[in-house]
C-alpha cells in the first residue's frame, strides 16, 4: 500500500552527498542544487502544504559510509526519500538499503547503465545518452586509435567496455585500457601519461574522477599529449575546470546532457538563482543540474500523488514532463530512467562551447540493446536550442 502523506508533519528528505573526500568538490555542487530546489519548493508552499526539511551528513566519498548514512536517514531521521550519490559504487551501496526499507533513491548523476531497481529513479544519462554520441563524434572526426584510462570502479570500467565495443564496430582500435585508484599518486598517473605519449593515440577517453582528474590533465599538458591527441570525457565538467589553470584543457571534449552555457530561459534562471544563493563565482555542471531537476520532479510528484510510494511516484513522473534547464525531460516508465538531451562541448577559454546537441530528448536505453542506433550515421541537428520554462 502507498505511504500517504501526513499533512501535519514536515517531509524529511535525505541529501546523500560528500562534503570531504576526493569527489567532494563535485558533490558539493549537487548538494547545493538539491538545497536550492528544496528552498524553491518551500517558498512555493511546500509539498501538499508540508515543509520539506533536508537532512545531510558527510559521506566522505566512502561507499560503506553512504550505506550507513542511508540507513540512518531512513531509520532515525524519518526520511523515506533520498536524493544524491555521485560515484556508481556509492549508489550500489545504497540501493539495497532503500529496497529493504521500501524507500526511494533519486539518483542524481549520469552512470554506466545496466541496472534497474523499483526503488530508484535514475536521473542522469546512460550510455545511449552520452557514450554513443561521443564515440560517433570522435570517429567521425578521424579518431581511429583510442587509449582508455579511468578510476578503478564500476562507472569507468563499464563505460570503457561500451566504448571499446563501439570503436571495434567502426573498425577502430583500442591501444590500452588502464585504471587507477581514487587516491592515485601523481607518479602513477605520470607513468600512464608517458605510455600515452609513446603510443600516440588519436583519442584518450578519460574517466578519471575526483581531484586526480586535474593532475591527469596537467601531466598530459606537460608531456605534450594534447598536441596530437584529443582527450574526451564524460566526467570532466565545469567543476573540474574550476580546479585547473586556464587553458589547461583547451580544445578537449566532454559529452553530457547539460552545460552551464546551454542557451535557454530556464537555464539562465537556474544559473542566476544558484549563483545568487551560493556565490557569483560558482559554476554549474551536469551533476548539479541533474540534482536540481530531479529534486524538483520528485517533490512535485509526491505532492500530486499524495504519497511517497515508489510505484506511485514512478507512474506520476512518467505522465508529467518537467521543464529542466537542459530542456523538457520526463521519466520512461519502462525502465525508471529519463528522456534527456545529449550534448558534446569543447573547452574554449576555460568554458564549454556546445558543438553538437540532439534536436529532441533521447529515450534512455540503459542496457544498450542497440549498439548502432540511428545517431551513429545521422548527425543530430546542432541548433543551439534547448527548451526553457
Amino acid at each position: 500500500m502507498a505511504a500517504k502523506l501526513d499533512l501535519n508533519r514536515p517531509l524529511i528528505v535525505g541529501a546523500l552527498y560528500s562534503q570531504t573526500g576526493p569527489t567532494a568538490f563535485v558533490e558539493r555542487t549537487q548538494y547545493n542544487a538539491t538545497l536550492l530546489a528544496i528552498e524553491e519548493v518551500n517558498a512555493a508552499g511546500g509539498v501538499g502544504g508540508r515543509e520539506v526539511i533536508p537532512v545531510t551528513y558527510d559521506a566522505r566519498s566512502d561507499p560503506a559510509r553512504f550505506s550507513q548514512l542511508a540507513e540512518r536517514m531512513i531509520d532515525e531521521d524519518g526520511a523515506s526519500l533520498l536524493v544524491g550519490c555521485y560515484m556508481s559504487n556509492t549508489r550500489q551501496a545504497v540501493v539495497p538499503v532503500v529496497e529493504r526499507r521500501g524507500a526511494l533513491l533519486a539518483y542524481a548523476a549520469p552512470y554506466e547503465g545496466f541496472e534497474y531497481s523499483p526503488n530508484v529513479i535514475y536521473g542522469g544519462a546512460v550510455p545511449s545518452q552520452h557514450i554513443v554520441m561521443l564515440a560517433r563524434h570522435l570517429m567521425g572526426a578521424g579518431g581511429k586509435s583510442f587509449y582508455l584510462v579511468g578510476t578503478r570502479y564500476t562507472f569507468p570500467i563499464e563505460c570503457n567496455r561500451v566504448m571499446m565495443t563501439l570503436v571495434a564496430e567502426r573498425n577502430g582500435q583500442t591501444l590500452a585500457e588502464r585504471y587507477v585508484p581514487l587516491d592515485v599518486s601523481r607518479r602513477e598517473l605520470d607513468q600512464i601519461v608517458q605510455d600515452i605519449r609513446a603510443k600516440r593515440p588519436d583519442v584518450v577517453f578519460c574517466a578519471v574522477v575526483g581531484e586526480a582528474a586535474s593532475a591527469f590533465y596537467e601531466l598530459c599538458a606537460e608531456a605534450g599529449v594534447g598536441q596530437h591527441t584529443t582527450i574526451a570525457s564524460l566526467t570532466t565538467t565545469e567543476a573540474e575546470l574550476a580546479l585547473m589553470p586556464p587553458g589547461l584543457v583547451e580544445g578537449h571534449l566532454t559529452a553530457a546532457t547539460y552545460f552551464q552555457s546551454v542557451a535557454s530561459a530556464a537555464n539562465r534562471r537556474f544559473v542566476r538563482s544558484y549563483q545568487a544563493r551560493f556565490g557569483l563565482q560558482e559554476r554549474l555542471n551536469a551533476m548539479a543540474e541533474t540534482a536540481y531537476s530531479l529534486t524538483h520532479m520528485v517533490l512535485a510528484a509526491v505532492g500530486r500523488a499524495g504519497s511517497v510510494d515508489a510505484s506511485a511516484l514512478r507512474e506520476d513522473l512518467a505522465a508529467t514532463p518537467f521543464q529542466a534547464p537542459q530542456g523538457e525531460i520526463r521519466l520512461d516508465a519502462e525502465n525508471g530512467h529519463m528522456y534527456l538531451w545529449p550534448r558534446i562541448a569543447r573547452v574554449q577559454s576555460n568554458d564549454f562551447k556546445i558543438v553538437e546537441e540532439t534536436a529532441a530528448p533521447v529515450k534512455p536505453d540503459p542496457y544498450l540493446i542497440d549498439h548502432a542506433p540511428p545517431e551513429w550515421d545521422i548527425r543530430p541537428e546542432t541548433t543551439g536550442r534547448a527548451v526553457g520554462l
